[in-house]
């Protein structure tokens, strides 16, 4: 079975999604002026405050720095017990106000040692707090509740399809994209990793015909949330975009391949996690199998596996995904547990392959990180590796996936060629973080009318010894104006703030018209998969046609 991607974050010293300071004080902004006497006060709570409308009952939150908060809002029903492996129902209606003041729960996955590397933890500050099935919640900042339509960002967290949560790095935290640009942020809890996505369609009948993809389906519950109430909250349901990093870039990508999700997104922002399929759906049922006969039942007895405790099933079936693997080999993603081309909720096919398919009309503005696959921040000897020792590791090993082999010494010094300054470490990390899947992406999505937009983030902080580099996650605070939240990220001041600036006012740009030029970065022309137009982003923004297109043509 692969790596789980956390694990192989935290074992090589990379930074992984989940980082922050939140005891930081961000600036003050200027409180409500039809208060005189509270000119200084940051928090408003109380009966009349920051209560909403939904489908379902009233909502209340609390006003913070000007921004109105929502935490922990439901948006499906409880999915434990008979309700687990099953499509998310809605959430049952309440009677008075819903306290909407703290996160919903995290959805079910494996908490042991999720701090047990100090290092890891000082950088990636996991959040998180109570683990349940009734996880279907989601968070709201919005500048005001009134009827102004602002544009609307749903934010899908990364820890691909096993872990994480909406709020899991402080990072991700909405209040400075919210204030800046007027809009409104959301970010969701969604089922994960066997609870969320085990194909038991071909062992239990019509059933489970759907239980490889409720994890997927819960995303397309929250969009349709949003769709039905986020007018509530001063957003506007019919400008909303998408967007994610690590695993949930790909699901950005997979919501894009799924007919229920169409017309309930019209931009889509898929960071460092672009994909162009979902799992083969023969290995999923197989897998199913697997995971049946790890429980010694039978079919007729699959109905067990509701009633185990959240835990004993998900250990259960790693164990079936580690045979599985061992038995037939690697083709599942994620160890088996992620979106399944089951050609009902998502296409068989290759996403967008089709010039008028599903998601043709949706704009995409890609990004990823020179160095995603870092792993010098707390090895300070691997900066010290010499040529012949990076194309010995990249004969063994690029990325997650297999050595290069005979081809490791070609490749790096075609890298070393198009990146004649960096050291041999730095080599080793762009390959093994080679923009291949990006480009197969966004080379596909192009042959669609919606404009496709790509970058490369290369700004590097100047944290332990300069060794961080530009780091997978790296690049979310910048998009989101949160360098100066994320402290342990960046470093903080003047000169993350700078691209930030220019960052963030890009995607809010695209965000409200499907275009990122004029928000502060240099001119964006569209890619095209002749030119390979990329916008590098660093301290002085740059865009260039496919810099490292020679040197990835040999992978």
């Amino acid at each position: 079975m692969k790596t789980n991607r956390r694990n192989f974050f935290q074992t090589l010293g990379a930074g992984a999604a989940g980082i922050g300071l939140t005891s930081f004080a961000l600036p003050s902004v200027a409180a409500d002026q039809s208060r005189p006497d509270m000119d200084d006060q940051q928090l408003f709570i109380g009966d009349d405050i920051a209560v909403a409308e939904t489908q379902y009952g009233k909502v209340k939150g609390f006003i913070l720095r000007g921004i109105t908060q929502f935490r922990g809002i439901p948006y499906g029903d409880n999915t434990a017990g008979p309700n687990r492996f099953m499509p998310p129902r809605p959430p049952k209606a309440w009677d008075g106000i819903l306290p909407a003041v703290w996160w919903g729960n995290t959805a079910p996955q494996l908490m042991d040692n999720r701090y047990a590397n100090a290092y890891s933890s000082f950088v990636d500050h996991w959040n998180y707090d109570d683990v349940s099935e009734d996880c279907l919640k989601l968070n709201i900042w919005t500048p005001a509740i009134d009827q102004k339509r602002r544009p609307v960002l749903v934010w899908l967290h990364g820890g691909g399809y096993t872990n994480g949560n909406g709020i899991e790095q402080d990072g991700y935290d909405g209040e400075n994209l919210s204030r800046k640009g007027d809009v409104v942020f959301v970010s969701i809890n969604h089922r994960l990793g066997p609870i969320g996505f085990s194909d038991l369609s071909g062992v239990g009948g019509s059933k489970y015909a759907d239980s490889g993809n409720v994890g997927a389906l819960d995303m397309v519950a929250a969009l349709k949330w949003v769709k039905d109430n986020i007018a509530n909250f001063g957003g506007d349901p019919s400008n909303v975009t998408i967007m994610g990093q690590s695993g949930g870039g790909a699901k950005v990508c997979t919501l894009m391949a799924m007919p229920a999700a169409k017309g309930l997104f019209h931009k889509a922002v898929p960071l460092s996690g672009s994909t162009i399929k979902a799992m083969d759906q023969a290995y999923s049922r197989k897998l199913g199998e697997y995971i049946l006969n790890e429980a010694g039942l039978t079919p007729s007895e699959i109905d067990k596996l509701q009633e185990m405790p959240w835990k004993d099933y998900i250990l259960l079936a790693n164990k079936a995904a580690q045979k599985a693997a061992a038995e037939m080999g690697t083709a599942g993603m994620r160890g088996g547990f992620a979106p399944v081309a089951d050609g009902v909720h998502i296409t068989k096919e290759q996403f967008f392959n089709e010039p008028d398919g599903l998601s043709s009309n949706v704009p995409m503005l890609i990004c990823t990180t020179f160095h995603e696959w870092g792993m010098a921040r707390t090895m300070p000897e691997m900066e010290l590796i010499t040529r012949e020792k990076a194309i010995e590791m990249l004969k063994e090993r690029a990325g997650m996936g297999s050595g290069l082999g005979d081809k490791a010494e070609a490749v790096y010094d075609a890298y070393a060629k198009v990146f004649n300054q960096a050291k041999p470490i730095e080599i080793m990390t762009l390959v093994s973080s080679n923009r291949k899947g990006v480009i197969d992406t966004a080379n596909a999505k192009a042959k669609q009318k919606a404009p496709v937009y790509l970058a490369w983030f290369g700004w590097e902080p100047p944290l332990f010894n300069n060794r961080m580099r530009a780091f997978h996650c790296l690049d979310i605070c910048f998009w989101f104006a949160n360098t100066d939240l994320m402290l342990t990220h960046t470093g903080g001041g003047k000169r993350p703030r700078a691209l930030a600036e220019k960052m963030s006012g890009a995607l809010l740009q695209f965000m409200r018209t499907g275009n990122p030029n004029n928000g502060g970065l240099p001119e964006w022309k569209r890619y095209t998969p002749e030119k390979g137009e990329t916008m590098v982003l660093n301290d002085r923004p740059e865009l260039k046609n496919d810099p490292d297109r020679q040197a990835r043509l040999l992978l």
